[in-house]
Formats: C-alpha cells, sequence, structure tokens
C-alpha cells in the first residue's frame, strides 16, 4: 500500500478556506480589509503544498489515480485562486461610486452618530463646543469655537 499523498488534500483545503476565510473572518479587522494579504499568505501556503503533492503524486511506483486527482485539485485550487484575485481586485474596482458623499470643501449634511463612548455626537455640537487646548498654556486661553470639521471615511462592510 502506497502512502497517502496528503499535501495535495491539505493545499486544496487551505486553498478553499483561504478563498471563503477573507469575506468571512479577515474582514473584520483594518489591517487584514484594505489588502487581503493574509488570505493571499494562506494561498501561497497552499501553492506550496500543492506543489509538493503533485511531485508526490507522479513519483515512480504511484497509482494511476493518484496522478489523476492531484492535478484535478490543484487546477481547482489554481482556478479558486483566480477567482478571489478576479473579486478582491477586479471587480471590486466597479462598485459605484457614493452618489450623496459631500466631496472635499463641500459642507457636509447635518448629522447625528455615536462616538467611541456610544454617546450622541451632531455636525452642529461639534462646531459650535469650544475645544480645550491641546498644550497646557502658560497663559490662560479661552476656549474658542472650531472653523471646522474633518470628516473621514472608512469603506464599510459589504
Amino acid at each position: 500500500m502506497k502512502k497517502f499523498n496528503w499535501p495535495i488534500w491539505a493545499g486544496f483545503l487551505l486553498s478553499v478556506i483561504a478563498f471563503l476565510s477573507y469575506p468571512f473572518f479577515f474582514i473584520n479587522w483594518p489591517v487584514t480589509r484594505d489588502f487581503p494579504w493574509a488570505s493571499l499568505l494562506l494561498f501561497a501556503l497552499a501553492a506550496f503544498l500543492l506543489f509538493l503533492g503533485l511531485r508526490r503524486a507522479f513519483k515512480p511506483g504511484r497509482r494511476l489515480i493518484s496522478k489523476i486527482v492531484a492535478p484535478v485539485f490543484t487546477a481547482l485550487s489554481v482556478l479558486i485562486l483566480a477567482l478571489f484575485i478576479f473579486i478582491s481586485f477586479i471587480e471590486s474596482r466597479r462598485l459605484p461610486a457614493s452618489q450623496a458623499a459631500p466631496s472635499v470643501g463641500q459642507k457636509a449634511p447635518e448629522f447625528t452618530l455615536t462616538d467611541t463612548n456610544n454617546n450622541p455626537v451632531s455636525l452642529a455640537e461639534l462646531l459650535t463646543k469650544p475645544m480645550e487646548p491641546l498644550r497646557p498654556a502658560i497663559v490662560a486661553e479661552t476656549p474658542r469655537a472650531p472653523k471646522g470639521v474633518l470628516l473621514i471615511f472608512y469603506r464599510g462592510y459589504w
């Protein structure tokens, strides 16, 4: 009985996991959401295992089924990687732009959102509330109202 070709099975399973890891797991953190480097790293590890499995499948004395299954699983894994690259890097650029978003320099519409402490904060409140000095002043400064508000938008979940 010949040894079980575990690298080909592990490589195929890892490529499926790498494909599903981004939309179900890695999208939760900004460091892995903005560029899917963790999924690509998993695909690289899967490619290494598939390479080892292919070499093992075509060693002399291996059964014919091993020589058929290994290239099929490798081809499926390459197709999975191609689909991931197509969806992540090509098709995601076709997402529609937000038509209602304010452009640079344009006054933002009135809004009320929650801050990191779950307290409601409105645009009018940000523009009228006096700012605290950033550094301790030697001479007592009177707090003044801000001249503007910087809004930063992060890409959401899709």
